[in-house]
């Protein structure tokens, strides 16, 4: 499945305020089946974009250590 690319643009904050409010549809009597495929859909984008955010920051942080390490040294 490819990304939506509306969905690249949104920042890691953005992304998960659009997930709360699926969940809270998914909860409430808005949902009926029909959208239930759309926002599982939508939802499984968000997740992805906000794991590779996560992971961007994660590798990002990890450098930033490993150099503070080296000139410490």
């Amino acid at each position: 499945m490819e990304q939506n690319p509306a969905i690249e643009q949104l920042t890691y904050s953005q992304a998960i305020a659009q997930l709360e409010s699926i969940v809270k549809k998914m909860q409430s009597q808005e949902c009926d089946i029909d959208n239930l495929s759309a926002l599982t859909s939508q939802s499984l984008q968000l997740l992805k974009h906000c794991k590779a955010k996560l992971t961007a920051t994660d590798e990002e942080l990890k450098n930033v250590l490993a150099e503070l390490e080296k000139s410490q040294q």
